[in-house]
């Protein structure tokens, strides 16, 4: 068997090799200096930034995410850390000891964020794991008083929060979103960040909390609907959203349905789902708003309702393995499973598993439908058990 090569310098100099290729053709199909090259090789260079990695891997013809993985020795999979190395790089000082004329500029971390953009739309957990570390020194080590160095740090901390909320590192999340919100340039972009915190505060339980956070900033960017911007509709929807959740959680009905109808008329004013600043976390609009509306009906034990509302929402109104769409699919499994439709709920939670295999195992709410499911069938099928395996159901 061949040895495995654990650092970045180590892979790189082994595809190089592989490819037939010098360091001085490497680095100049790269765009990358010879000496960048040699000291990353070497392991002598200090830090290499995520715009050098992607560079190279681009070169390479490999994927950034292969070239920074590790590959730690010995370890079991069950019980490797996978987020520590990214907790890690949120709660370090700013890195100074970058290659040699390789630091981080705030064009190249802002190209590296958009290519990793759609691995958080995809809910691509491993890869986010492996490239985020690489991605927050580097945002970390830009110059604070430059604008659009602010700009991109905020947007990696907003989405590092929600992947870190998403995948129960809570603490980590807090901390990001926190930064995210001191770093926001206004109101409107320091929202997408509290949206998220208030949803880190609901999975967690602190109801009141979310319920007043939401409040809190709901009150202050409420907009006069028939003047209102797509954007400022789209946040202080989002808003209401939270204020809803939290309410019907908290045994709050009147003030959840209060909440819901604010968020249906910022909806309806938009007419159409809004993705501000083409960000998949902040869209909203009808579509949205009925998929919580479903989900209120299923935190109030109502799950024929729940069935009768999703019926109604348009298969196309969100992309399959959207966050939103695939929270209101657990909501419909639910309601088939309290309705004894075993079979209608576990078909549901395949489909969700197949579109977002990384997404449904860090979801409890799944787990627990599934183990419902086991409790009440004699024989379980190869499917089930699966399914069960995958997301961490004893059977």
């Amino acid at each position: 068997m061949a040895e495995t090569s654990h650092t970045l310098g180590e892979r790189v100099r082994d595809l190089r090799k592989r490819r037939g290729l010098s360091q001085q053709v490497l680095a100049r199909t790269a765009g990358l200096s010879h000496s960048t090259v040699r000291k990353l090789e070497q392991s002598t260079g200090g830090v290499t930034r995520m715009e050098t990695a992607r560079a190279l891997a681009l070169a390479l013809r490999v994927t950034t995410t292969y070239l920074l993985r590790r590959d730690p020795e010995d370890a079991d999979p069950h019980v490797v850390d996978h987020w520590a190395p990214v907790r890690d790089a949120l709660f370090a000082p700013p890195p100074t000891d970058y290659v040699e004329d390789d630091a981080p500029t705030p064009a190249g971390v802002r190209a590296a964020l958009r290519a990793a953009e759609p691995l958080f739309a995809g809910d691509r957990f491993a890869d986010l794991a492996v490239i985020l570390p690489s991605l927050l020194r580097d945002a970390d080590a830009l110059d604070n008083s430059d604008r659009e160095a602010r700009a991109v740090r905020c947007r990696l901390l907003q989405l590092t929060g929600w992947l870190l909320t998403q995948t129960r590192q809570y603490e980590a999340a807090e901390h990001a979103l926190t930064q995210a919100t001191a770093a926001s340039a206004d109101r409107l972009d320091g929202s997408a960040s509290v949206n998220t915190m208030a949803w880190l505060l609901l999975r967690t339980g602190q109801l009141s909390e979310a319920r007043e956070l939401a409040v809190r900033w709901g009150d202050d960017m409420e907009p006069r609907l028939s003047r209102a911007t797509s954007d400022e509709l789209s946040a202080w929807g989002w808003m209401m959203l939270r204020v809803t959740a939290a309410a019907v959680r908290d045994a709050r009905p009147d003030e959840a349905a209060d909440a819901l109808r604010m968020a249906h008329a910022a909806a309806a004013a938009l007419g159409r789902e809004h993705a501000p600043r083409a960000d998949f976390l902040r869209t909203f609009g009808p579509v949205t708003v009925a998929l919580k509306r479903a989900e209120n009906a299923a935190v109030a034990g109502k799950p024929d309702v729940v069935l009768g509302l999703a019926s109604k929402i348009p298969s196309g109104g969100l992309r399959p393995t959207s966050n939103n769409r695939n929270r209101h699919l657990l909501d419909v499994a639910d309601a088939h499973a309290r309705l004894r439709r075993y079979d209608q709920a576990m078909e549901v939670l395949y489909g969700i598993q197949n579109a977002s295999p990384e997404w449904l195992p860090q979801q409890r709410y799944a787990q627990d439908i599934v183990a419902r499911v086991i409790r009440k069938r004699r024989t379980l099928t190869s499917d089930m058990r699966r399914l069960a395996d995958a997301i961490g159901v004893p059977l």
